[in-house]
């Protein structure tokens, strides 16, 4: 099966706190036909700093080729003066804009999943808990549903106020730190402030804080020696999802580290998610939510 691609579509031009607008762009990949498919959207990690849309290419690949139009996106991070709202805001506008241009991207509307890994697997988890949730809503399109009908998170935070809670003591004392790049993605540059000192805010930035019976399916996956965002990250979602009796799936990559750490001159760290186990786990998932 071959593909079509369209690179560098301006889904979204919000407008950051300079005055200055910010002109956000998702690359398409899509099987080449014109029969109308399942859209995944791809939302990269980066720590809030860096929102790489051209990044696991290999893997969105195979996602095309078993029949799925497959958008990776750019979105507002700490680097442009944004917070989590503003993150899901752009999630959500990518969304809602895929669905007002269905038919020109052959694209099924009623079948739509979103995909994050770290960072980005964060913020498809608060998408996926804030369906219908319409102060997260921002934008155009806004005709156009945000709604999603499955997750797949891979490595995501769940709960922020504990994302170092099982390392070591130098990496929580990072996090009490005023000013951590967490902090930072939820209270804004230069608060002065931990997540510990306004614990109100820290529960809105939290994915599990939405979770309710209405919330899609979800796909969760951790590797067992990540030394960036710890499992039970991953746990504590899935068992509130479970608690609210929504279908959660959860798997543990034995000997993954915290996906592709190439950055860190970890050439290795990337290589068991990027095996056929794993990615079939991910298209078999799509497939039973996704395909009807």
């Amino acid at each position: 099966m071959g593909r079509s691609s369209k690179n560098g579509i301006v889904y979204s031009s919000p407008q950051l706190a300079d005055g200055t607008t910010l002109p956000l762009q998702l690359d398409l990949l899509a099987p080449a036909s014109t029969t109308p498919k399942p859209l995944v959207v791809y939302v990269p990690g980066g720590g809030f700093v860096a929102a790489v849309k051209e990044g696991a290419l290999d893997l969105r690949s195979y996602v095309v080729d078993a029949g799925f139009v497959v958008a990776s996106i750019q979105y507002r991070t700490i680097v442009n003066g944004a917070v989590y709202t503003d993150g899901i805001a752009d999630v959500k506008a990518a969304i809602r804009f895929l669905r007002a241009n269905a038919t020109a991207y052959a694209i099924d509307p009623t079948a739509v999943a979103v995909w994050g890994q770290s960072a980005g697997g964060y913020l498809v988890a608060m998408v996926g808990t804030t369906n219908g949730a319409a102060e997260f809503d921002i934008g155009d399109h806004l005709d156009q549903s945000s709604n999603v009908q499955a997750v797949v998170d891979e490595f995501g935070a769940s709960d922020l106020t504990r994302i170092a809670a099982d390392f070591d003591a130098n990496t929580q004392a990072y996090y009490k730190t005023p000013d951590n790049f967490v902090a930072t993605y939820v209270l804004g540059a230069g608060s002065g402030k931990t997540l510990a000192d306004d614990a109100g805010a820290a529960e809105k930035a939290n994915p599990i804080s939405y979770v309710d019976s209405s919330d899609p399916p979800f796909l969760l996956e951790h590797g067992n020696r990540d030394t960036i965002i710890s499992p039970t990250q991953t746990l504590l979602l899935h068992t509130a999802l479970l608690a609210a009796h929504v279908k959660s799936t959860r798997y543990i990559i034995d000997g993954a580290n915290h996906g592709d750490l190439a950055f860190l001159g970890d050439f290795q760290a990337g290589l068991r998610w990027t095996t056929t186990t794993a990615a079939d786990t991910i298209l078999k998932f799509l497939r039973m939510t996704l395909v009807r």
